[in-house]
């Protein structure tokens, strides 16, 4: 995949895995009252599984799957015994000669002089607007300190520090992640929480004390997200019913005769400290935990991906003459080029292919370059049934083993896919380029075109590897006759010439790109199971197609822009937390590293300065990326018309005023959208019946999907590489320290990039560990046990400085609990010292 740089997102439509069918699922439910904490406690106790650290939260929330029906709040998948399903089954009975849970909270609410209520009733949508606009409330993300959940915070206006709310009564039912409004107390009620960075007990940040209210907004969610909420509302606002989705804490019993199911919560009342709920699944379960299958499909649950088939209604929409051509009233309005030289670098697998490229020499030295996206707007037209479930899915899902497509397979795969020796409608932006890159004239259009041929990612490497080899046909996919392939040679070699220099021109003026290790995974082609798996190699090939999708994003976003400067679907890449990039700047000094947080171009000359010339010097600068990233916000869509400040417009890691997608209209639903504007702005397609807070609304629901989409797929390597491990470990590694805790370690397993915490409390053969610090510089000192009970014990300590940071490991990966893996290491500079995660 290829990705902004440093913000985590796709710029291409590259996707090395095979698209596979999908199931489907029920809606059985029954109404079910039960306290979250008291479930999870008295699961494990069943299971005999270990009790969780006191400090742990209760409850971790994420965006879910939404049930048909009303006044669902939230939900996730749990593991059940045969015990505990008995328990529920019970619970049925009861439950069906019993009042339903919301009559008995109406008998609650008419009794309250009987139970104090705990939290106060929510404010109205009109307060929390004049409230906001008077300047007495504050909004933000709420962040929960996940060590110490009674700690929440959410930033303060001018981004310096945090207001700090004390208690679960002071968050008013607020969950991680959850869009809140605060009122900030009196001064003279202010308390001071001091940071500890280097603590797993301390909060992030400090500030001043609040009272919370719930609000009407969207999640801006992290690159990890705990929660996504969409609404809260009160009894007198107005409103949709199904009025919040969340996700509760996975409570994983350590049986193998796991059994997944799926809590919501339904309503929360004031009064009480449980929620109230219904259990779904009982009459089908999904499967044993462990499995990839019932993991996978709780994963989809979870963060509300839509895998179901599309519907009649959206079918509809497709052409129903098959097999389909291109009507020759449609030919007659397009540019032709099917007889350039025209061709798609993907990855072997890939099916969706929705970008193409050319590049034609020039007699006077320059080249015509060519970038051609498949016209999905054409199919897709605004208000109907497809564009509906498009625009709610907003993006594809690209799990280890399939996709879930945002369009029916259909388009994706074949009418709208850039097939070779195929006729397809594109639209395309055509450059006149100097050998360096700089851009002689531009044009966009519609247009049709036929690709001469597929190549991988690999068969381009090839080529730029042995640009002097004479390729025969066996060597390469089939070619359209009347291209030879060393005319497609050629381009490929002129392509990476030029590519070669606008990166060049981009890394100089000032961007940033921060790549972190990727595991990709061979599968069994009969039973899906893993069979290997390896860091992804990025490669001259990739770099040679992101940057002309990169230019061609860019000159969409100056195109749209300048026809439609309200209603432009943009996207943009904030700075980096100023608190956090102080606190890591004031890190990397304290262990000599000389790291440079002062810009985008600074950070990138740094990260690429020598770290040794060993084996080890692309692992140090793995471990310096993965530190350097946190402080790092997620790139954004956003509308132009939403955003009066233009310079808030930029991106940060490109470095560059304007950025949108474009590229990629198969399977993200912003570049549809900027196809529209595009076709509106060269006067080649209908005209623009949307306002501005229609496409920011849009883009709103964007980020929340592409972030809940990442999640997935990030869920989906570690289920892979867990049972991989199951089926061939332990794996033997070597690892690299990445930084030190007061209570563990964080290292990075090199041969598969896999990053895990290892805690000193659950070493085997460690009698004891003592933190402090040494100036400013973290220091532990570790006291294991020998072999030899005659022999005193082994003395290890380990101090966090530039020296002992990139501290070289031995570890084994070993099987833990259903989906999870644990990490054994031994360090090398401790000789008989072992390190269990």
């Amino acid at each position: 995949m290829l990705k902004d740089p440093g913000s985590g997102e796709s710029t291409g439509s590259k996707v090395d895995k095979a698209a596979k069918s999908e199931s489907q699922h029920s809606e059985n439910h029954i109404d079910v009252r039960c306290g979250l904490e008291g479930v999870n406690k008295r699961s494990r106790k069943k299971s005999g599984a270990k009790e969780k650290n006191s400090a742990d939260p209760p409850l971790v929330q994420n965006k879910g799957h939404q049930p048909q029906g009303k006044d669902i709040l939230c939900h996730k998948y749990i593991y059940l015994d045969s015990e505990i399903l008995r328990f529920f089954f019970t619970l049925l009975v009861y439950c069906l000669n019993t009042a339903s849970p919301a009559d008995r909270v109406k008998k609650n609410r008419g009794g309250r002089q009987s139970k104090k209520a705990m939290f106060e009733e929510y404010m109205s949508l009109q307060d929390v607007s004049a409230g906001l606009k008077r300047g007495e409330l504050i909004q933000g993300s709420l962040r929960i300190n996940p060590k110490k959940y009674h700690e929440a915070f959410i930033p303060s206006p001018d981004g310096l520090a945090d207001i700090f709310l004390d208690g679960i009564v002071a968050r008013n039912r607020a969950l991680n992640g959850d869009i809140v409004v605060v009122k900030v107390l009196p001064q003279h009620q202010w308390r001071v929480v001091k940071s500890e960075p280097d603590s797993e007990e301390s909060p992030e940040t400090q500030c001043v004390a609040g009272n919370t209210k719930c609000e009407n907004k969207k999640a801006a969610t992290s690159s990890s997200p705990d929660v996504i909420v969409e609404a809260h509302y009160n009894d007198e606002s107005e409103g949709p019913n199904e009025a919040v989705v969340q996700r509760v804490q996975n409570i994983s019993l350590q049986d193998k005769g796991l059994t997944f199911f799926f809590f919501f919560t339904q309503f929360w009342d004031t009064i009480s400290i449980f929620t109230y709920g219904l259990m779904l699944r009982l009459a089908k379960t999904l499967g044993q935990a462990g499995e990839i299958e019932p993991e996978t499909e709780g994963i989809l649950i979870e963060y509300d991906v839509d895998f179901s088939e599309f519907s009649d209604q959206a079918l509809a929409c497709l052409p129903q003459a098959l097999p389909w051509s291109i009507p020759p009233e449609e030919l007659s309005k397009r540019r032709d080029l099917r007889k350039e030289c025209i061709f798609t670098i993907d990855p072997t697998t890939a099916r969706d292919l929705d970008d193409a490229l050319s590049c034609k020499l020039l007699p006077d030295g320059n080249f015509e370059v060519g970038v051609h996206i498949a016209d999905v707007s054409f199919f897709v037209e605004p208000g109907n049934a497809l564009d509906f479930i498009a625009s709610r899915r907003a993006t594809s899902v690209y799990l280890v083993q399939k996709v879930i497509p945002m369009l029916p397979r259909l388009l994706c795969e074949e009418l709208c896919s850039l097939n070779p020796l195929t006729d397809r409608l594109t639209i395309s932006v055509i450059w006149n380029l100097t050998p360096e890159g700089k851009i002689l004239s531009e044009w966009f259009g519609r247009s049709v075109i036929r690709s001469c041929v597929k190549l991988s990612y690999d068969h381009a490497q090839s080529m730029i590897e042995a640009p002097d080899k004479l390729f025969t046909a066996n060597e390469l996919p089939p070619c359209a006759p009347e291209h030879p392939i060393d005319e497609i040679h050629q381009a490929v070699l002129n392509l990476h010439a030029i590519a070669k220099c606008l990166r060049a021109q981009r890394f100089e003026g000032g961007a940033l790109r921060l790549d972190q290790m990727k595991l990709s995974f061979t599968l069994d082609h009969e039973t899906g199971m893993p069979q290997g798996c390896y860091v992804y190699q990025y490669r001259d090939s990739n770099k040679l197609v992101e940057e002309f999708m990169l230019l061609a994003n860019m000159s969409a976003a100056h195109q749209i822009y300048r026809t439609f400067p309200e209603l432009a679907l943009l996207r943009r890449h904030p700075p980096p937390q100023a608190k956090m990039v102080d606190t890591l700047q004031e890190l990397c000094d304290q262990m000599g590293l000389n790291i440079d947080l002062s810009s985008a171009g600074a950070l990138h000359r740094s990260l690429n300065e020598t770290l040794g010339n060993d084996q080890y010097s692309s692992a140090r600068k793995e471990v310096l990326t993965n530190m350097c990233s946190r402080p790092m916000q997620m790139a954004l869509y956003f509308c132009s018309g939403a955003l009066k400040n233009e310079t808030l417009f930029r991106h940060y890691a490109l470095n560059v005023p304007m950025y949108t997608h474009f590229t990629s209209p198969i399977r993200r639903y912003a570049d549809v959208i900027v196809h529209r504007l595009l076709a509106a702005s060269l006067r080649c397609g209908p005209h623009i019946k949307i306002t501005t807070e229609d496409i920011q609304n849009q883009a709103s629901h964007c980020n929340d999907r592409k972030t809940a989409s990442k999640r997935v797929q990030e869920l989906s390597s570690e289920l892979f590489f867990s049972v991989f491990v199951k089926e061939s470990g332990p794996l033997d590694s070597e690892a690299m320290v990445m930084g030190m805790l007061d209570q563990s370690f964080d290292v990075l397993v090199l041969r598969y990039g896999v990053q895990k915490r290892i805690y000193c409390n659950s070493l085997e053969g460690l009698q004891s560990f003592e933190y402090k610090k040494v100036g400013k510089c973290p220091e532990m000192t570790l006291l294991w046990t020998p072999d030899d009970t005659e022999k005193p014990c082994i003395r290890q300590v380990i101090t966090c400085n530039i020296l002992n940071i990139f501290n070289i490991a031995d570890c084994y990966i070993l099987l833990g609990n259903p989906s999870t893996y644990r990490i054994v290491g031994v360090f090398k500079n401790a000789g008989e010292t072992c390190l269990h995660a």
